[in-house]
């Protein structure tokens, strides 16, 4: 077997054998990189279809592709490397005779943090991480909204955007990088060393692949994993003690400071919000006795909590890079959502209609309801293990009404039962329509019926969305189309 020791240099793959297993965006990504630099790859999937086009291309470039059922259940003999896509579990057969033999597990984002290249002044582009269980994609984007005001390349990329190993083998060395980290992506992640993270909040999520009694701590401790070995700051929110917790456990570089996030005033070393405008205690000089405007909160896309939240955390993020508040401040006045997340459709006869169908767990809903009131709330789908007894027990007040659907819809049922029980509850029936947009269409009618002039009926859904939909977007889909139905 090659020296581990060797792996991951930028202009040294010639002779590694290295396995790929799960060529999605991020795998092909991978496999096309190592061959590139001069790997010999073994590409492995499972799911052959819709795979077909990816396999011929690799097998084009020199790429062992091996496609089907099956073909991850053994880890080839020569193997001196082993590349696996986000998602698979540490008890997958492949992984379980990897650690056996010694050789080393990456996911792309570990290979990515490996392969970067020196930029103009002979160092690699700095990266900030984001990870937490919601608000991700929105800060990354924020952020890389500020960092292009401040003048810089930068690109979102990761588990949003562009595949890491894309980004970090651009002929064009990028300034800095924005990235967003899965769980899962941290979880195969050993050298990692971000100029600045941040960890958004931390709940309920994925509890299908964390399973057991030990499960959330796992899945917090591969969140806090994008604090170790940080180099200047490590972002937490105030009101989420886990995070702070995480911060105080990560082993990180001399001179790193733990900075906060609050919709308060802020305290010293925080940035947080005075009289509706975001400000900074944490980065200048003065913080003991002043505070430095950022922006306001009506130059954000919107002034619900969950986003004045992420606008802070992007901000602390740009400033840890030293970013200058002007950049800050238009960077957030450009940005704009990307679809499904907390966008107007329609206001009809006195109702709007909200999609924020990628809102796919309960923390993640819990969020959206408390920035409307009253609201008629749509959700269901696949509730992945979580629950909604602490989604419910808060945000009841608000509700008018409630049209579940989805595969896990008596989840929710049970949880309105004990905490809200006199909110009306509709439930439709997918197996009584057939398809998950004509299920949207009799929830949109549903939801309707129960709101008043002035409510908001918003697609919240707490819950993954593949049961009935190819995705959040085709779900966001279905709802707009069914409440341009009603004005039909």
């Amino acid at each position: 077997m090659r020296d581990a020791t060797r792996l991951g240099r930028r202009d040294d793959w010639s002779g590694v054998r290295a396995v790929v297993a799960g060529f999605g965006v991020s795998g092909f990504a991978a496999a096309d990189n190592l061959i590139h630099l001069g790997a010999a790859v073994v590409a492995l999937d499972e799911k052959g279809e819709g795979k077909e086009e990816q396999a011929e291309l690799l097998g084009v470039l020199g790429a062992d592709v091996r496609l089907g059922e099956g073909t991850t259940a053994v880890l080839p003999a020569k193997a001196d490397l082993l590349v696996v896509s986000p998602g698979w579990k540490p008890s997958a057969p492949l992984i379980v005779q990897a650690r056996e033999r010694g050789i080393p597990v990456w996911g792309e984002v570990e290979l990515a943090w490996r392969l970067r290249a020196p930029g103009s002044d002979g160092r690699p582009a700095p990266w900030l991480a984001v990870t937490g269980t919601n608000g991700k994609t929105t800060t990354v984007q924020m952020l890389d909204s500020i960092l292009r005001a401040a003048g810089l390349r930068s690109v979102a990329a990761g588990n949003v955007g562009l595949p890491l190993v894309e980004a970090v083998m651009d002929p064009t060395p990028y300034d800095v990088f924005a990235v967003e980290l899965s769980s899962f992506q941290l979880h195969y992640t050993d050298s990692l060393s971000a100029e600045a993270s941040a960890v958004l909040n931390l709940a309920e999520d994925h509890l299908d692949w964390y399973d057991g009694p030990t499960g959330m701590a796992e899945y917090a401790a591969d969140k806090g994993r994008i604090y170790q070995r940080a180099q200047k700051a490590c972002v937490y929110n105030v009101s989420d003690p886990v995070t702070e917790r995480l911060v105080r456990e990560a082993d990180v570089e001399e001179g790193a400071r733990a900075i906060g996030f609050t919709l308060g005033m802020p305290g010293v070393g925080m940035v947080g919000v005075v009289d509706e405008i975001l400000v900074d205690r944490a980065f200048i000089a003065e913080r003991q006795s002043s505070a430095a405007e950022l922006c306001t909160i009506d130059d954000l896309a919107s002034p619900a909590p969950h986003v004045v939240a992420n606008a802070l955390a992007a901000a602390a993020l740009a400033r840890a890079h030293g970013v200058p508040q002007a950049a800050v401040r238009d960077g957030l006045r450009a940005f704009r959502f990307d679809g499904h997340r907390i966008a107007t459709v329609a206001t009809v006869a006195g109702v709007t209609y909200v999609d924020d169908s990628k809102a796919t767990n309960p923390h993640a809903a819990r969020a959206s309801l408390l920035a409307y009131d009253p609201v008629v709330w749509i959700a269901g789908g696949l509730a992945k293990g979580a629950h909604f007894d602490d989604l419910v027990a808060t945000t009841h007040g608000r509700l008018r009404g409630a049209v579940l659907i989805g595969r896990d819809h008596d989840v929710i049922a049970d949880a309105l039962a004990r905490h809200a029980p006199d909110v009306p509850v509709i439930t439709v029936d997918a197996d009584e329509t057939g398809t998950g947009h004509a299920a949207m269409e009799r929830a949109v009618v549903a939801a309707r019926d129960l709101a008043q002039p002035g409510d908001t009926v918003l697609l919240a859904p707490g819950c993954a969305s593949m049961d009935m939909y190819r995705n959040y977007a085709d779900r966001g889909d279905a709802f707009a189309a069914a409440v341009r139905g009603l004005t039909a």
